[in-house]
């Protein structure tokens, strides 16, 4: 427990106590200032994490000149140009997307409700090629699955974090929420540190399972059950932190039996989602923001993720499976905020540790490296664009941290994160102390949020 504070000692007994305690949901709790004045607007994040490194060299490729040194320097990764989806940017196509997301394609070419972030990743400043071979002012632990996920999680760039900017997210919008049943985040994935923010704690639950806990029914002796399973958490032992425990464990009985007996209420949707994982996860997204108003939320984030990403080996056919997941699975929940009215109100966007070296590793894999692309989706996002400054495809080149071709972000995490906090109704004032690496950069706002 070396490096651990006291709070996170609480924060992690009361994770294990919400799960012992056979909760199919609260990892840890917040509840919102019951005095504040709400609003009457409805807006949605929704965070799609890609676990292991995406490598989004064969995401996004451009298709003009620069297509040569692409191949070139990709060799057996290279992608053939004539299997590209072709994007077009005021009727011309300099770019084109990996042939297994042609639903993404879709809605960047026609629907232009889809934006691609070039070259982002986790900087501290503005950082060259000379600045990263001096070692100065660097993102702690480069290239490590655990640090960079975490970092991308919190945009806390060094040290443990014990909150993250999803989290601080909800910390500034709780005036929006001030009638919630609720907690404003939920995830569907786990207990992620993306989610923590100070004084707010996300709702956790499994896609598929009803949330709440398992084991009970109607009879009178299961109802006796339950009823003693209340009481014993709301008894005094005089310990700090069991009395902590059963208190999260007590709140994600009741919001559980919130979210229940709103999902009970909803109409099922008709939008089709795909069986994987993934797939699965946004369907329940999907069915929580149609219970919305019952739960009196009018800011919400979610958390999904998909794995596998990692591909040090046979990454080819990895990724057709992988990126076409992510693909099915974004088109199918867009469909679905289209079916319920809230296209314009829900915003999803995916995030991974980092990208994958330009240059193959053994095996027909790829090594861990630093600035990736990503998506932006929803029907505020200005779609039909290249966000960012795509990188030179030269190993050793300029955008080079080495010689694999492990590109030097131009964007910063920060830069992008702000952008969706301050659509989502962060103040300007307060987007600082979320994101403690902002004022290092020129702009806090780039542009992709209508």
């Amino acid at each position: 427990m070396k490096g651990h504070t006291r709070r996170d000692l609480l924060r992690l007994a009361c994770c294990s106590a919400a799960g012992a305690s056979l909760v199919s949901g609260l990892s840890k709790f917040g509840l919102v200032s019951a005095l504040a004045q709400g609003a009457t607007d409805y807006k949605a994040l929704v965070c799609i994490f890609m676990f292991g490194g995406n490598d989004s060299n064969n995401m996004l490729v451009p298709t003009d000149s620069r297509y040569t040194q692409y191949l070139q320097t990709r060799s057996v990764l290279a992608l053939p140009q004539a299997e590209l989806l072709p994007l077009q940017i005021n009727g011309q196509s300099t770019y084109g997307m990996h042939p297994n997301i042609a639903e993404l394609q879709g809605f960047f070419n026609n629907q232009k409700s889809l934006a691609v972030l070039a070259n982002v990743g986790t900087l501290v400043q503005p950082t060259t090629q000379a600045a990263y071979r001096a070692f100065r002012n660097l993102p702690e632990n480069l290239f490590s699955h655990s640090d960079q996920q975490n970092q991308w999680q919190s945009a806390q760039l060094s040290g443990i974090p014990v909150s993250g900017w999803a989290g601080k997210v909800a910390d500034n919008v709780q005036t929006f929420n001030a009638s919630a049943m609720f907690p404003p985040i939920l995830s569907i994935s786990g207990n992620p540190v993306f989610c923590t923010g100070i004084s707010t704690r996300p709702f956790s639950m499994d896609p598929g399972r009803p949330p709440g806990l398992e084991g009970f029914d109607s009879s009178a002796a299961s109802q006796a059950r339950y009823t003693a399973t209340q009481q014993l958490l709301t008894f005094d032992s005089g310990l700090s932190m069991v009395q902590a425990a059963n208190s999260v464990t007590g709140h994600a009985v009741q919001f559980a039996t919130v979210l229940s007996d709103a999902l009970k209420n909803i109409s099922p949707l008709q939008t089709v989602f795909p069986g994987d994982y993934l797939g699965q996860q946004l369907k329940q997204v999907a069915q929580v923001i149609a219970a919305q108003s019952a739960l009196g939320v009018k800011r919400q984030i979610f958390f999904c993720s998909i794995g596998g990403f990692d591909t040090h080996a046979d990454q080819l056919p990895q990724q057709v499976q992988l990126l076409s997941s992510v693909s099915k699975g974004m088109s199918s929940f867009y469909q679905a905020t289209q079916e319920l009215g809230v296209a314009n109100n829900v915003t999803s966007f995916t995030l991974s540790e980092f990208s994958r070296t330009m240059e193959p590793g053994s095996n027909g894999g790829s090594d861990h490296a630093w600035g990736s692309h990503q998506f932006i989706l929803g029907g505020a996002v200005k779609g039909n664009a290249i966000y960012g400054t795509f990188p030179t495809l030269a190993l050793g080149g300029p955008d080079d941290a080495d010689q694999n071709g492990r590109w030097i972000p131009t964007t910063a995490l920060d830069q992008y994160a702000a952008t969706l906090a301050t659509w989502f109704g962060v103040s300007t004032a307060n987007l600082g102390s979320i994101f403690p690496n902002l004022a290092n950069f020129p702009a806090s706002n780039l542009g992709f949020m209508g």
